[in-house]
């Protein structure tokens, strides 16, 4: 099973580098619009910073710039596959305790102010609260991400320097997400709400709330020849059988990362045999949230009670139809480095005979003092979005089966987040997206003492120092070694229980060229590279 899972990953992507390389030879043509599909509004506007959702950042990526990207034409996100943008080049000095980025010249912001360095330390002073930076966010999502930063020098107009606390190989990657674009410094953070002033391939034209954002291209790019594309639409259908039809019909070039499953998927190659659908990885986890500070999740026997209730690949077929993968909390091989072997999942919650896990279950229950006399019903949170409540139905019913009894409370994607890092819920079925495939992107940002997005508030000193240990070791091997053993200790004391890594069916008709989807859905869409075939 698993070695014909890996083989179909394989010739998947063999698929796409055939497909990527067809495009590449292929004489791009300049001009022509595309409509692609959005799933919800932009709750936070075009404010990368501010939000933690696709919803934000897939649509705002054509609008902005990285000093680093992950190639869009590459579906691997590997740090050999990491292309210079706002930066031409950079360097490691001092033994991974500085970095060192050389910068683009001549480079225009959308409202024809010069890009420079202010720019860059702007951005990142803000991202780590420094004492003196200028600017200060309304929420700071990934603030933990920079906390080994201790200064960002400007030395020239088009040179930054990241001054290190200590080693950390991984910050270069976390610098390549869809979440980590570079603001203006003459910009008020509070206007990326409303509007974009990025120096990205496309401008913003308009953003008509809940109806469409649209996009025309920048004559001012700074790679020569692009973007191909005149202009974009991304539109707004809230109701996911509509997008599917829209799409089915034409009326969508596009679809919208991490939407389409394997059923869908199935449906529109039967009705629309041309349609180009890529399998890939999402970088996104069903997950179990429980808030550590309040009864009765602040008991770990019931946190790893409900743990081990969920049956994993029960869930995998019955929610998903296949369409995702086991794994702990790093995304598994071969779609990301540092995932745990599908033989070390065996011996964690969940991934054992079914029967057998949901006794463990009951036994955990009854120890925390929950019986048939003295039952424990929760409110089950979720967000609002298919496939959220879908998850969320099935957990429901298996924590029925050991004797937790959950109502379903749904929660606008505005109120999600903010409800969520308050802690203002008792348990949660959710999903988190590694906005990069890095360690460190994702334990200081969902599992360290204190972070926003900690939203089970779990903080254990032994996980802390195990995080810091890896996040400066400069050998991959022993640094995988050592990541193997935190994401064990994690799963076994059920700091947010992991269920599954979703899988992606993207998307669209067969004359979008140089769209090449990437297995993570927050890293790709800049749409420099795109052109319409028709």
């Amino acid at each position: 099973m698993r070695r014909s899972r890996i083989v179909a990953a394989a010739l998947s992507a063999l698929a796409v580098l055939a497909a990527a390389s067809l495009a590449s030879a292929e004489t791009p043509k300049s001009g022509g619009h595309l409509n692609l599909m959005q799933r919800e509004d932009l709750s936070q506007g075009f404010a990368v910073h501010e939000t933690s959702t696709i919803a934000t950042s897939f649509p705002s990526m054509p609008c902005f710039n990285n000093l680093v990207v992950f190639d869009q034409t590459k579906r691997a996100e590997t740090v050999e596959n990491l292309v210079g943008e706002l930066a031409e080049k950079w360097s490691w000095q001092d033994n991974y305790r500085n970095l060192v980025f050389f910068l683009r010249r001549n480079v225009k912001w959308h409202d024809g102010q010069p890009f420079t360095s202010k720019d860059v330390k702007f951005t990142f002073d803000m991202l780590r609260e420094a004492p003196d930076a200028p600017a200060k966010l309304r929420i700071n999502p990934r603030k933990d991400w920079y906390t080994n930063v201790e200064a960002i020098e400007a030395a020239d107009p088009y040179t930054v320097v990241f001054r290190l606390k200590r080693p950390q190989p991984g910050l270069l990657v976390m610098l390549a997400s869809g979440y980590t674009p570079i603001y203006a410094a003459h910009v008020n953070p509070a206007a990326y709400r409303t509007g974009c002033i990025g120096t990205g391939p496309f401008k913003m034209k308009e953003w008509r709330k809940g109806e469409f954002v649209d996009y025309v291209k920048n004559p001012d790019y700074f790679m020569k020849g692009r973007p191909y594309l005149d202009s974009l639409r991304y539109v707004v259908i809230k109701e996911r059988g509509t997008r599917t039809a829209a799409l089915q019909a034409g009326q969508l070039d596009v679809s919208f990362p991490g939407e389409t499953t394997k059923t869908a998927a199935e449906q529109l190659k039967k009705a629309v045999p041309q349609l180009v659908i890529t399998p890939v990885a999402q970088a996104v986890s069903d997950n179990i949230i429980m808030n550590t500070k309040k009864a009765p999740f602040d008991n770990p026997k019931v946190r790893q009670a409900v743990s081990y209730a969920i049956d994993r690949r029960g869930l995998i077929q019955a929610v998903h139809q296949g369409g995702a993968v086991p794994g702990a909390s790093m995304q598994p091989k071969p779609y990301g480095v540092w995932g745990l072997l599908e033989k070390d999942l065996a011996v964690l919650p969940g991934y054992g005979k079914p029967a057998d896990m949901k006794a463990r279950a009951r036994k955990l229950l009854g120890e925390a003092g929950v019986s048939a006399q003295n039952p424990l019903r929760v409110e089950m949170a979720t967000r609002a979005i298919a496939i959220y409540v879908d998850m969320a139905s099935f957990v429901i019913n298996e924590l029925k089966q050991v004797g937790i009894e959950a109502s379903l409370k749904q929660v606008e994607t505005a109120q999600w987040h903010a409800m969520a890092t308050r802690g203002d819920y008792q348990i949660g079925a959710n999903l988190t997206g590694l906005g990069v495939d890095e360690p460190d992107a994702n334990y200081y940002e969902n599992y360290a003492c204190g972070s926003p997005r900690n939203y089970s508030q779990y903080c254990s000193e032994l996980v802390m120092k195990m995080i810091d240990q890896q996040s400066q070791e400069l050998n991959p091997q022993k640094r995988l070694q050592m990541l193997a053993t935190l994401q064990r200790q994690i799963e076994e004391e059920a700091a947010r229980p992991i269920l599954d890594w979703k899988l992606d069916y993207f998307t669209f008709w067969p004359y979008v060229k140089g769209l090449v989807p990437h297995d993570n859905i927050y890293n790709f869409g800049r749409m420099a590279d795109v052109w319409r075939d028709k």
